[in-house]
């Protein structure tokens, strides 16, 4: 016997619209406020955040206006969020005294995750050397597992991608730099802390600090100790010959004070006066040329009181 259409459930119109607009707005991103307590840094997360004064001036912001721009954040295992974008606005807001922070959840692997916590931060201001080292390894890694390859064989290599372009050309075309010089950057990884710290006190130009990445760790250590010994930093050709002493097995510690000891030319008679040394002594709204203009005022009358003082 054939069933009586009498017995068929059908669904109304009503309802298989009202399914489909739930599922349009199950897929679409929510912002939801999340506990600041339940929220936890990314791992390796290679940018410093600091309570200096632009942190406190986003905190200021954050107390009059709130946050204006939701961070990004990913369900964890172990429970709560793992940040990704948005760790200056946590720490701004705890400053603020806010107990939640809007989030948007994406559920992303590592790699995704990774690659989207550089892109987040890597346009900001300001940034360190070793930030910006360590956000280049970081994403390249990242770039290197998706794109299928073994990445302790190919970080910081220059291996053409299936795409025709290398994974450090990707990089520097999505931040403005070539390829070579992202990988100087990611060189800047293979420094010890502290010659790294240097770079970014800018006590250890750039150039020179890529070149002394080269060297072995413990040859880096002794190095540290010849240039307080000689109270110097190596110029870049004194780095290039340090690197190929290293290379030739004969980098000693005795080779490395000679080397810091020598008079670099063009520096005996060289003074250098950095707007940071000098703006604590100005007012904040004085112009570079005004101080400069000020010091030669000051100079030039602390001149004349010595020609005074030698003639009496």
């Amino acid at each position: 016997m054939k069933p009586s259409g009498r017995n068929l459930n059908l669904t109304s119109y009503d309802e298989i619209f009202q399914t489909e607009e739930t599922r349009i707005e199950a897929s679409q991103e929510k912002v939801i406020d999340i506990p600041l307590t339940q929220l936890h840094p990314f791992k390796n997360h290679p940018f410093k955040v600091t309570d200096d004064e632009s942190m406190l001036e986003t905190a200021e912001s954050i107390t009059k206006h709130g946050v204006l721009v939701p961070v990004i954040a990913r369900p964890r295992e172990e429970g709560g969020y793992e940040l990704i974008s948005g760790h200056r606005r946590k720490r701004a807001s705890e400053l603020a005294g806010k107990e939640t922070l809007p989030c948007i959840v994406r559920n992303l692997d590592d790699d995704a995750a990774t690659i989207i916590m550089v892109d987040s931060n890597i346009q900001r201001e300001n940034i360190l050397p070793s930030e910006r080292a360590f956000a280049y390894k970081l994403k390249l890694e990242a770039l290197e597992r998706q794109l299928g390859r073994p990445p302790k064989e190919n970080v910081g290599q220059v291996v053409p991608t299936y795409s025709g372009k290398r994974s450090t050309e990707i990089i520097g075309d999505q931040t403005g730099e070539s390829y070579k010089q992202v990988q100087r950057f990611i060189r800047l990884t293979e420094l010890v802390p502290e010659l790294l710290d240097m770079v970014d006190a800018k006590k250890i130009a750039f150039n020179p600090a890529v070149e002394l990445s080269y060297l072995m760790p413990h040859e880096q250590v002794q190095l540290m100790e010849a240039m307080d010994m000689e109270q110097a930093t190596p110029s870049l050709s004194q780095a290039q010959r340090l690197k190929k002493y290293s290379q030739d097995g004969k980098l000693t510690f005795d080779v490395m004070t000679a080397i810091m000891s020598e008079d670099k030319k063009g520096e005996l008679d060289k003074v250098t006066l950095t707007g940071e040394k000098l703006k604590k002594y100005f007012p904040k709204s004085y112009t570079p040329q005004q101080m400069e203009e000020t010091i030669i005022k000051l100079l030039e009358g602390w001149s004349r009181k010595r020609q005074q003082s030698q003639e009496r």
